[in-house]
């Protein structure tokens, strides 16, 4: 009985984590870009404005390799 709960817990559990991390990059990365004003170039683009969007660019990819890591494990069912 414990092997049949199990599948749901895992997978339940990995779409929590998955939906909250992406919560808080995006929030985080929001926030951070408008909070300093570097998610829109005023009257042209700063170094500011690159480096905000390179850590964007880099921190994406990180979350992107993260979630592939918890959802790479297969089910037992299939």
């Amino acid at each position: 009985m414990a092997y049949e709960q199990d599948d749901p817990r895992d997978f339940l559990r990995r779409i929590v984590w998955t939906l909250s991390l992406g919560l808080v990059w995006l929030v985080g990365t929001i926030g951070i870009g408008t909070y300093a004003g570097l998610m829109v170039p005023e009257k042209k683009l700063t170094i500011g404005n690159i480096i905000f969007y390179g850590w964007m660019l880099i921190s994406l990819a990180g979350l992107i390799w993260v979630n592939y890591r918890i959802w790479k494990k297969k089910f037992p069912h299939g």
